[in-house]
């Protein structure tokens, strides 16, 4: 970088800003990320680049606000996004902005907006063979099939999303969230032979702080769903998600593992613990803007007895 900025290379220093902006969020560095990304983002203001101005917006919306848990600043960036991507109409850029929309949306609560968003995402993805942002667009359609009860839909959807990886050899990990994410959503649909050992073959090698949390949320999910002798394995899990979410600051997929949490302990039948992680789970996802979610894990508490 000293090199780029003594010889004011401004493309060199763009796309070294672009890549360490990247690879910070991946390891939960959120502030020095978005610091980075939004040198890259100045460039591109400087010279009125409308196109990358769409797409490093999209980028810091999602992979650095939504992570870090600042779901109102990652909703108004990837609508700021989606904006200039409309008026450009550019399609890699249209791609992307979709996507992060759609991710914030669902973020947001706002799970019909999520949909239509990721849709859209996808279509254009799938267009230009921008196979990172098929999966990313499809494990997030995925998650919101999930929370409104279509399983069968969100298991297509991570398989999709799985398939899409493969088909390139990139990003093992998210390609084995979406293959985990494709049996928690079976599950629920009573259409997995469970195999735990082949459950835990999908945890291996994970490099990337950003699934450290969400990987044990899942399997925690999964465990609480399959057997009720699960049920010691599945609260490791989740206490596993709470600490690791925790200690890497990623606050909004905090308040997921106090409401999967809560929803452990009311089957154990102790509703004051369930009632206790509900709570949590509603303060900690009230600071980071989520206001769909709020409302549905309010409509939770005051349904435990």
């Amino acid at each position: 970088m000293n090199i780029s900025e003594n010889k004011n290379d401004s493309v060199s220093l763009f796309f070294i800003n672009w890549w360490l902006g990247i690879a910070l969020s991946s390891d939960c560095q959120f502030e020095k990320a978005v610091f980075n990304l939004e040198k890259a983002l100045k460039f591109n203001i400087f010279t009125n680049h409308l196109t990358l101005i769409s797409v490093v917006k999209s980028v810091i919306s999602h992979l650095c606000y939504f992570n870090w848990g600042k779901i109102d600043l990652a909703y108004q960036m990837s609508g700021e996004a989606v904006q200039v991507a409309e008026e450009v109409n550019d399609i890699h850029s249209l791609a992307m902005a979709y996507t992060a929309h759609g991710v914030c949306s669902y973020g947001k609560g706002y799970f019909e907006q999520a949909i239509e968003y990721l849709l859209k995402a996808l279509d254009f993805s799938e267009k230009i063979d921008y196979f990172s942002y098929v999966s990313f667009s499809n494990l997030f359609l995925g998650k919101t099939y999930f929370e409104v009860g279509n399983f069968l839909k969100a298991g297509e959807h991570y398989d999709r999303g799985a398939s899409a990886l493969k088909r390139v050899n990139i990003m093992p990990t998210c390609m084995n969230l979406n293959k985990i994410g494709s049996i928690r959503s079976k599950v629920m649909n009573d259409e997995w032979n469970f195999d735990f050992e082949h459950l835990l073959t999908l945890t291996h090698g994970n490099r990337a702080k950003v699934f450290e949390g969400w990987i044990q949320r899942y399997i925690g999910e999964i465990l609480l769903n399959c057997d009720d002798q699960c049920f010691l394995e599945a609260e490791t899990c989740i206490q596993n998600a709470i600490e690791a979410d925790n200690r890497n600051g990623m606050i909004w997929h905090l308040g997921g593992d106090h409401a999967l949490h809560a929803e452990l302990y009311k089957r154990k039948g102790d509703q004051i613990k369930a009632r206790e992680n509900l709570q949590k789970a509603i303060e900690i996802i009230q600071e980071c803007g989520a206001d769909g979610w709020v409302e549905k894990y309010q409509k939770e508490l005051a349904a435990v007895s």
